[in-house]
């Protein structure tokens, strides 16, 4: 069996960097979906910043509450990245050798992400929603994985499938911006050589790190109102959600979402909260794209290894 070194590589480096980087952002990204999960005017809000949410945490004595949920979005992002970076590396490897081409362009990038993570959401959606569900419940409170998905229809894990697919296009702009950068930052440079193949070039740290943060900013002004659409639509059956059955009902649609902000926040309520998610976003994708970039050459020696020891025939013992 031929090994795809080259995408096991690249998926095991990108699953590590996207565990440290959901472990160590955690508590931020527990402030900042409960924050996006309420949907009132003003000055009915509950939280006006997203430091109330810590405040809340701290005076309440629930601190480690900010972690809950955290061992299914650890499975959940590390299954994400390895499928998506998988798959990345895959089909875009695949494209090069059918187009016979050294590079790939932008559009043929973008085509490339949007399948992979069309893939992957497809397998991880339900770890998204129950992570969700469980960061949104009140400090304390929340549930483990299987009894938070068992309170409701085996429909409902997959809430927010349809706006999910179509924040498709952010992580396809992102690692679309930050290959191309990467393609022009690296140009003229020659991979070392090991044995009779090369391993992947890698960035610096400081430079993975700048990247990672410009291309993840860039997608995530472009695709936030989905990004908060979709919030609401996971956390619509959390115990912290103060709306109405009814309201809660209508909110799992993508339309009912839609109007809730406008009616109740207006036109910008579609943007609230995008300095929290640009802050969250931004340092979890430059940190994990630096963690893969550190490494991919250690990942990509490991499995040249394996592939080696897989690949030699069993020794024959004499009679």
């Amino acid at each position: 069996m031929q090994l795809d070194l080259e995408s096991l590589s690249e998926a095991t480096s990108g699953a590590i960097g996207s565990l440290v980087s959901t472990t160590v952002l955690y508590p931020l990204d527990t402030c900042k979906t409960k924050y996006q999960a309420e949907v009132q005017a003003k000055q009915q809000r509950r939280y006006r910043n997203i430091s109330d949410v810590l405040w809340e945490a701290i005076s309440t004595r629930q601190v480690l509450s900010l972690y809950q949920g955290l061992g299914t979005k650890n499975i959940q992002s590390f299954i994400s990245s390895f499928l998506y970076f998988y798959g990345y590396s895959y089909f875009r490897r695949l494209y090069l050798k059918k187009t016979g081409k050294k590079t790939i362009g932008t559009k043929a990038n973008l085509l490339v992400a949007t399948a992979a993570g069309v893939c992957t959401i497809a397998v991880t959606q339900p770890l998204d929603t129950a992570a969700s569900r469980m960061q949104t419940s009140e400090f304390g409170k929340s549930k483990g994985f299987w009894k938070t998905l068992s309170e409701g229809t085996w429909s409902e894990a997959f809430d927010g499938l349809g706006i999910s697919l179509l924040l498709t296009s952010n992580p396809s702009i992102q690692y679309t911006a930050f290959d191309q950068l990467k393609q022009r930052l690296l140009k003229g440079k020659m991979n070392k050589k090991i044995g009779t193949k090369s391993s992947p070039e890698a960035l610096s740290a400081f430079s993975a790190f700048m990247l990672g943060a410009v291309s993840k900013c860039a997608a995530t002004c472009l695709t936030y109102p989905a990004i908060r659409c979709k919030v609401m639509i996971q956390s619509a059956g959390s115990d912290d959600n103060r709306s109405t059955e009814a309201e809660r009902k209508a909110q799992r649609t993508i339309s009912g979402a839609l109007y809730t902000i406008w009616r109740r926040e207006g036109l910008l309520g579609f943007f609230n909260g995008l300095q929290a998610q640009i802050l969250k976003t931004v340092l979890s994708a430059a940190l994990l794209l630096m963690v893969k970039e550190k490494i991919t050459k250690t990942s990509w020696i490991l499995m040249h290894m394996i592939g080696r020891y897989l690949s030699t025939p069993p020794k024959v013992k004499e009679a």
